[in-house]
């Protein structure tokens, strides 16, 4: 007996053209914000259009909002471009976040006990070393797990985050200021030891100009270097790494040493550059936020330019209708999750299409 054809079977479609590739993700886009409205005058009486201009006030609202915007777009993009070298290979790095912080870490360290030592430039340079090391071995030891003893690499970098964090907690506690108080207070204030030089004058520069070139590197370096077509090679497949004899573990190890020194960097810019404190919320979550801006950039470093950015484009606006309308963060945050949840769905189609049942199949 033959059985029926069901109504609809899904196939994967062929690499899209790019225009309908991002047609379909600004098809998702505007279906999200009509969602978002539809929600928005049902709990709140609000006008929906009010509230997207509060979204383009929290990111664009002021000449400062938008150097912050793009300082903090900087920040996340050096870190999404990190995660990427290990995600391409096939590696879940999730250990973002603590990365960061064992960077920022390394970095308050040298400002606290060299600050007042030794020459202003020479700190900065230990600093960076400092930062890049700490977050490299962050990366180096769950990379040798997975290297030598085939570990969840998944599990292992999502707890190195628990240790850093406890880590941080533990020399904000040593190092408080004052006393009782819990908290580092702003690193070397009076003589500004260990700051980040300003480009041009202003204190938001550096930050974009390090991620630029950031991007361009690891590009080229994903696209045209030995090492990133080994990346892409044990990325597809391991066994045909190894057949063509390729020495993975070596190149696991490497790409999570690059992948946690560059992390280290962001750690580096937050403490030397931004916030010139420690503290154990220093990244915001954007070791883990990262992870999607590298997912929805389908890895490719020009791409995370757009997704960084629309991503702390919600997360500006979001805090801009908490205060203009005196909402909760919670409906801010049930906006930018709607918004979001519509962007990456949208990907399924854009991977696969749903073909349906002819009239006359059976």
């Amino acid at each position: 007996m033959n059985k029926k054809e069901p109504l609809f079977h899904i196939v994967k479609r062929d690499v899209l053209p790019w225009y309908k590739s991002w047609g379909i993700r600004a098809i998702a886009i505007v279906v999200a914000l009509i969602v978002c409205g539809i929600i928005t005058t049902i709990t709140t009486g609000l006008n929906p259009f009010k509230v997207y201009g509060a979204f383009i006030q929290g990111a664009f609202g002021s000449g400062r909002k938008v150097w912050i915007t793009m300082q903090n777009m900087s920040v996340l993009l050096i870190i999404s471009l990190a995660l990427t070298p290990a995600f391409k290979m096939r590696f879940w790095n999730i250990g973002g976040e603590g990365q960061v912080l064992v960077g920022a870490l390394a970095t308050a360290a040298c400002m606290i006990t060299l600050g007042d030592k030794i020459p202003n430039a020479l700190l900065i340079l230990i600093m960076t070393v400092s930062a890049i090391l700490a977050g490299s071995i962050w990366g180096l030891i769950p990379a040798i797990f997975k290297a030598k003893w085939n570990t969840n690499e998944t599990l292992s970098t999502l707890m190195m985050n628990y240790i850093a964090t406890q880590l941080v907690a533990f020399f904000t506690i040593v190092w408080e200021v004052p006393k009782g108080s819990f908290t580092v207070g702003i690193i070397n204030q009076s003589t500004n030891a260990g700051w980040l030089p300003q480009l041009f004058g202003s204190k938001y520069l550096l930050p974009i100009v390090i991620a630029l070139l950031t991007t361009v590197s690891m590009f080229v370096y994903l696209k045209y270097s030995k090492h990133g077509y080994e990346i892409s090679v044990v990325g597809e497949s391991e066994k045909t790494a190894k057949y063509v004899g390729m020495k993975t573990e070596k190149i696991i190890i490497r790409t999570m040493l690059l992948s946690g020194g560059l992390c280290g960097v962001a750690g580096l810019i937050l403490v030397g550059g931004i916030n010139h404190t420690i503290t154990t919320t220093i990244n915001s979550g954007q070791g883990f936020t990262a992870v999607m801006v590298s997912w929805l950039a389908k890895f490719n470093p020009i791409t995370m330019i757009f997704t960084s950015f629309l991503i702390i484009f919600l997360e500006r606006g979001a805090g801009e209708i908490s205060t203009n309308f005196g909402l909760n963060q919670s409906f801010a945050d049930i906006l930018t999750g709607i918004i979001l949840f519509f962007i990456i769905g949208c990907e399924f189609f854009i991977s696969y299409r749903i073909v349906l049942r002819k009239k006359g199949d059976k």
